[in-house]
Formats: C-alpha cells, structure tokens, sequence
C-alpha cells in the first residue's frame, strides 16, 4: 500500500505470497515483494491495473495486463474464462503483459474446488539449458493442473520443467545454504554447488531430454497464444528494469466427472512404500500438511528477506508518484 497499491489488489497479492511460504514454496513468497516495489516505483508495474479483455471466439479470452500485477490480472480473467466454460464446455485466457503470477498451484487449486478442471501454463526469463547445451534458453515454464476429484481436497500439481525454480535457487542464496551439484551450471557453463554463480549460469531440465521436450513445447505454445517473448528475449520476473514480456495461459474445463477418482487416489496411498519412504503420497499433499502445520507454527523466513521487509515498511521508503499512503 505505501507504493501506491489499492488495499484490496494488496491483499490478493500477498495471500498469494503468504499461501507460498505456507506451503513450503519460499521461492515464490515473499522475497518477490522487494522486486515488486521496486517495479511499481519505476513505473515498469501498474499497481491498479486489471486488464483488458477481448474475446477472440466463444471460449478464447485475450488478455492485455496492462502491467498489472500478476493475480490481479489472472484472477480477473479466471473469473470471465470459468463463467464462460460453464456455458461452452472449456474456455481458455491467454494473458500478455502482467508481473509474475506466482505459484501456479494457487489458481488450479481455486479453479478445482469450484468443480472446474483447470490447466496453468507460464514461461520465464531464459534460464535453463537445452538438454545437450550449456547455456541457457529456455524458461522453467511450469504447469499446474487442477481437478475435482469428489474428495474435500482436489488434486493439484504444480511443476517447472527445470529440475528447481529460479527463486528457490535465489532462496538459497539468501540462506547462504549451498545447492545440490545436478541443479545448475554457473556462467562457464560447469556444474556448480554454490547458489550465487548458479544466478548467473543455467538450471538443468528437469528428466534430462524429456523436461526439455516438455519445457520447450510450453514456451512456444505460451508464446503463439499469449503473444509473449521467447527465450532470451524475455524479460522482468527477476529484474527491476524491463518490461514483463512473458505470457500466461488458464485453460478451464467444465462438466467433471469425478466418479472412482477418490477410489483410484486411494489405491495409490494404500500403495506399499518404497524403501526410505514412510508412505506414497498424492501429489500436493506435502503442500497442504506442511500449510496446516505452519499455520500453527509459524512461517521460517530467511534473515536477508525479513530484513529487507522490515525497511521497505520503514518511514524512508520512496512512495510512487502520485500514489497514496
């Protein structure tokens, strides 16, 4: 709010980061907020945009973000696109032209306990390598799928197609902590350990030719949908000086059926556990109880980003222009 964020958009914007840290996902939590401030400040983020809408066939939404803030924008147009699947059967927003969206999961997980099967795509900064290279290409281009599965809970899963995001390697670099050596490359493209020369090299693709098939096939298709940049060419979920130029898609499908999905999902828990493992879990099910356990506990923050938060809430932080307090 001190750099000129309408209450509300603030509070959707940091449910998102808070739901991130809860779920043990820092990577995408708070340490986001500085850059954020930062962009809104110089003018390269909207704080009051939502985006303009145009639909471009019965069930294709276009989405001009107008630099607005990421879960701004994506919620606006998740809120016309599962409207209108109700009505077609699936619906589909491309979006252009907004800050991060943050943790994927997030959305599908909303869109799925509405009784909507929803399919998350973004793309990145050119930060991982080709199978086969050394420099990096390609974004972490995750994806997360939610579905409705009869239980109280959905099925959510939510993956990059790099082996670790770029903000968990950032938050390791905040806790001084080092990396393991099949993560990334530093700048002379050999692998490395330490998470700050990771910054500055290239993170491996996730099943070696397999995630960089995959990662590469959702960064064109986000690109020829969204009308988004691609590869090196990407910019600003990770600077303060550019643009954002990558793209986002929400594909959301009605008319569910769920029967024998909860029957199948509890097969595979009542599945006997491999060595070293206490049990088979469903996909987002670390996520929620590590949720329900911090919300008790409380939320590790690393010391750097705890810092950095407590000095932009300070009297000294330079406000927008024009903005209010």
């Amino acid at each position: 709010m001190r750099v000129g964020v309408p209450v509300g958009h603030a509070a959707e914007q940091v449910d998102l980061w808070l739901d991130a840290e809860l779920r043990g996902v820092p990577s995408h939590g708070l340490l986001r907020l500085e850059r954020l401030a930062e962009r809104i400040g110089k003018g390269l983020a909207d704080p009051k945009a939502i985006g303009l809408h145009e639909w471009r066939g019965a069930g294709f939404l276009a989405v001009d973000g107008r630099k607005g803030l990421g879960p701004i924008v994506a919620n606006a147009a998740l809120e016309q696109v599962t409207a209108r699947a109700r009505e077609t059967g699936i619906a589909v927003a491309a979006i252009a032209n907004s800050q991060h969206i943050g943790m994927l999961a997030w959305y599908a997980e909303r869109v799925a306990r509405g009784g909507q099967v929803a399919i998350v795509l973004s793309t990145s900064e050119a930060l991982v390598h080709p199978w086969g290279g050394r420099k990096a290409l390609l974004g972490t281009n995750p994806i997360s799928i939610g579905i409705p599965t009869g239980e109280p809970d959905p099925f959510v899963m939510d993956t990059a197609t790099s082996i670790v995001s770029m903000g968990e390697i950032h938050d390791r670099a905040h806790r001084r902590e080092p990396i393991p050596s099949d993560w990334a490359l530093d700048e002379n493209g050999s692998p490395t350990t330490d998470a700050e020369a990771a910054k500055r090299g290239a993170i491996g693709p996730f099943g070696q030719a397999k995630g960089y098939a995959l990662g590469l096939a959702f960064e064109l298709l986000v690109a020829s949908l969204a009308g988004a940049a691609l590869g090196p060419d990407v910019h600003g979920t990770l600077d303060a000086e550019y643009l954002c130029n990558k793209g986002d898609i929400f594909i959301v499908a009605d008319r569910v059926q769920t029967a024998g999905l909860s029957t199948y999902l509890q097969l595979i828990r009542n599945a006997e556990p491999a060595e070293g493992f206490a049990s088979v879990l469903v996909p987002g099910e670390r996520g929620r109880a590590l949720r329900a356990e911090r919300l008790k506990s409380g939320v590790p923050i690393a010391d750097p980003v705890w810092a950095r938060l407590l000095a932009l809430a300070s009297d000294d932080v330079p406000k927008r222009q024009g903005a209010s307090t």
